[in-house]
């Protein structure tokens, strides 16, 4: 099965089983916007508590907030949004689809990338142990040819990113042959700029309403918050600010399932810091951001960082944490050197002063800002697409697992009467009542003890608890594995400890 082909099976599944629906599907959907079910809503919340207690039980200098969607429109024109917050499109003549033109060309050099590694995995299966990575790439006539091309593009497309030349956005794509996925023709528009910004009115009147923007990011919220918190919260610098909320972009190539949506989740923390050692500070929220990345247990392969070529006009320093998707390494989190930009100008535009007063220093500045940013659902993606597996069991059955690291489990464990008599289910149902207070776990009776198995794996179930006869009479059940699908004999006593040692976040916590 195709990388292509896995990733359909598992939009799919998230149908099927509870995880993610197509938003308003009963009207035919609307476009690039998606609802999370039972089963969604689980591992989202888990996945948000992981972060957030990482960020503000763990550190006593950062604090949360939870601003408005609404704000006021000149702070969307102080931040730069109103005026530069643009995407390059172009339209194919044929099949008449639009496209991010910048998108287009990077996807192109990601498949020049693919040929090298494929390459390069010849080499290795040909060579075996002998194999030397670095001098194959460096000597292969094939590697060499398309790693000339990839510099050679790359080149142009890192020149037309710093320069905003979109004619040569176009050019490039012409002159590669980049053809469009539907028509399979290279018949292109011109490339233009489009505002992501969603924009609605506000007022008791359509003459008297005045325009306004829902955010596309969260930070400014944090921004214009600053003052607030530092002297409600008598914060000394260095401290933080983390908030989690929605964000809207109108995003007219919104893509692959909930990786880029048009209404999506942010968590993000603004660290404010003494100018001077702002890259000091982006050096450890990069080491730090990786660590509760890494700590998951996904594998540390398969993440990388990505610093960024062309800085955007408010940074001076960044880089991007990505993850293997199905589709390739791509972001999954932010960080970057904010300097003081964001403060200093809704200093100037609101004509506040938000400045920070330095009892050591004895002097007023604007902080600077390192800022850490992360989506939610590209999170849950990326949970969701590493954990998915199809197995071919010993006696020839398959089964599909979703190996979801076991604190973020939806349901941390399924109690399962063996038959739905002879008092099995009146236990199981005590067994239930005992473990609901801690964790969030489900009761099961209907069809085989197999299949019910199998259910609870398609959602990711680190537990399942059979009470069978022989627990009348030892006051012991059967608890299985999900990953290993090994069972053992447990006291009923003794199951609370049993699950909390392995599905309690705060394990997860004191890795950190």
């Amino acid at each position: 099965m195709t990388q292509d082909e896995l990733f359909k099976v598992l939009v799919a599944h998230c149908k099927e089983y509870g995880f993610i629906f197509p938003s308003s599907e009963i009207y035919d959907g609307l476009a690039a916007v998606y609802d999370y079910g039972q089963m969604g809503v689980e591992l989202k919340n888990n996945i948000k508590q992981y972060w957030w207690n990482a960020m503000t039980r763990l550190n006593e200098n950062i604090v949360g907030i939870d601003s408005c969607i609404f704000m006021h429109p000149r702070i969307w024109e102080a931040s730069g949004h109103v005026g530069a917050f643009n995407d390059p499109l172009i339209d194919n003549k044929d099949s008449k689809k639009r496209y991010r033109a910048d998108v287009l060309i990077e996807d192109f050099l990601g498949k020049i990338e693919e040929k090298m590694n494929k390459e390069v995995e010849k080499g290795r299966k040909r060579f075996g142990e002998a194999f030397n990575e670095e001098q194959f790439r460096a000597t292969n006539p094939n590697v060499l040819r398309e790693k000339a091309k990839y510099d050679e593009v790359h080149g142009r497309y890192k020149k037309a990113e710093e320069a905003n030349d979109l004619a040569e956005y176009r050019q490039i794509i012409i002159d590669n042959n980049i053809v469009c996925p539907i028509s399979g023709t290279c018949n292109w528009t011109d490339v233009r700029q489009f505002n992501l910004m969603f924009s609605t009115s506000m007022g008791s009147t359509a003459e008297g309403a005045s325009t306004i923007y829902l955010r596309p990011e969260t930070a400014q919220g944090i921004f214009v918050n600053y003052l607030n918190v530092q002297k409600t919260g008598r914060m000394k610098i260095p401290f933080g600010i983390a908030q989690i909320g929605k964000a809207f972009r109108n995003e007219i190539v919104a893509r692959q399932f909930i990786f880029r949506m048009r209404e999506f989740e942010q968590m993000e923390m603004q660290f404010f810091i003494k100018p001077g050692t702002e890259l000091e500070w982006f050096k450890k929220w990069k080491e730090q951001r990786m660590k509760w990345h890494v700590n998951l247990g996904m594998g540390a392969e398969n993440y990388r960082f990505h610093d960024h070529e062309k800085l955007a006009h408010y940074a001076n320093a960044a880089t991007d944490i990505e993850f293997q998707f199905p589709f390739g390494f791509k972001e999954l989190e932010g960080i970057h050197s904010r300097t003081n930009w964001d403060l200093g100008r809704h200093q100037q535009y609101s004509g506040r002063k938000i400045e920070y007063f330095d009892p050591e220093e004895g002097a007023a500045y604007t902080p600077y800002v390192v800022e850490t940013s992360i989506g939610v659902d590209r999170m849950v993606l990326a949970v969701l697409s590493h954990s998915f597996k199809e197995e071919k069991l010993e006696n020839g059955e398959n089964r599909v697992v979703l190996s979801i690291p076991a604190p973020l489990a939806p349901v941390k464990a399924a109690v399962l009467p063996l038959v739905k008599k002879d008092g099995l289910p009146e236990l199981a149902q005590k067994v239930m009542d005992e473990l609901k207070f801690d964790f969030n776990c489900q009761y099961e009776e209907k069809d085989s003890i197999g299949k019910r198995y199998r259910r609870q794996d398609a959602i990711g179930t680190p537990f399942c608890i059979t009470v069978d006869h022989q627990s009348l009479e030892d006051g012991c059940v059967t608890v299985r594995e999900r990953d290993t699908m090994a069972q053992e004999r447990v006291k009923i006593e003794d199951l609370r400890a049993l699950i909390d040692s392995k599905v309690n976040l705060n394990n997860l916590l004191r890795n950190l």
